[in-house]
């Protein structure tokens, strides 16, 4: 099953979120002017996670629960997990001591992403691709 895409609409607050994960100026900026598309598709307990872009695209297939390798979209090597939290999709990454959370979930028929590192939100809300 795969649930349609989505458009990034809107994002507060990205590049001081970046900045928080130790990216670079050059990459942050290419980074704040990219409008990715998210698809997430589920195969018997295996989700993927897709994100294309024009400066990038990556994907990662994981199960529910269960710590896996991840390279980020800026390179870093984390080892993630992703849970099920009341309806939110709840992915932990970790490397170097440092850690960063992301929740997805839908709300109204847009996606929210809501990505926290220390002391910094960011808030990315996406739009179902028409006729989706």
């Amino acid at each position: 099953m795969s649930i349609s895409p989505f458009f990034l609409l809107s994002s507060e607050k990205f590049d001081d979120y970046m900045k928080e994960l130790g990216v670079s100026l050059a990459t942050r900026k290419l980074g704040s002017l990219t409008k990715p598309t998210v698809t997430i598709s589920i195969d018997g307990d295996v989700l993927t996670i897709q994100t294309k872009s024009t400066f990038k695209s990556t994907e990662v297939s994981f199960k529910l629960g269960e710590e896996f390798e991840e390279t980020t979209a800026d390179d870093r090597k984390t080892k993630s997990i992703v849970t099920l939290d009341d309806g939110s999709l709840t992915q932990v990454q970790k490397w170097n001591g440092k850690e960063t959370t992301i929740k997805r979930r839908l709300v109204d028929g847009k996606m929210v992403v809501e990505c926290t590192m220390n002391n910094i939100t960011c808030i990315r809300i996406y739009e179902k691709a028409k006729g989706h």
